[in-house]
């Protein structure tokens, strides 16, 4: 089970990165359980899986550059676990703010769970101060 998840993960973590946000949905549909749980700091007015392509139409859009480097990978049980470095340039609207043009550097780490060979459960901490300290809604230096 363990070898299974980590390659369902694999897959969906390798179209993310192409930046083609259809190829992203369709991935999602064939990847994550339509019921999916997500629990992650991000606004959005929907469940599921749905909720997922709606954070990533989100972020490409805002983010058209955007990549996700995963620095570890953990697989145990029916468990996934990534923690990543998100790099991108700020090129569309994001939570309400216009283009700045700037780059932004954030890490994050998520916690799959897997259910029936599918993504059935996410768990998500970003860490959106960076995020928003490099776009200028928080004052302060970059780190």
């Amino acid at each position: 089970m363990t070898a299974s998840n980590k390659a369902t993960f694999s897959r969906f973590h390798s179209v993310l990165n192409s930046g083609d946000a259809e190829a992203i949905a369709q991935t999602i549909d064939e990847v994550v359980a339509p019921d999916l749980l997500f629990h992650a700091p991000v606004p959005m007015g929907a469940t599921g899986a749905q909720a997922l392509k709606h954070v990533w139409t989100v972020l490409l859009r805002a983010f058209p550059d955007l990549h996700v480097e995963i620095e570890d990978v953990i697989a145990e049980g029916d468990k996934v676990v990534v923690r990543n470095t998100v790099t991108g340039t700020h090129r569309g609207e994001y939570r309400d703010l216009p283009p700045t043009g700037r780059s932004v550097r954030y890490d994050e780490i998520f916690i799959f769970r897997f259910a029936g060979g599918r993504i059935a459960e996410v768990w998500g901490v970003v860490d959106v101060f960076a995020q928003m300290r490099q776009l200028g809604v928080i004052p302060g230096s970059a780190p």
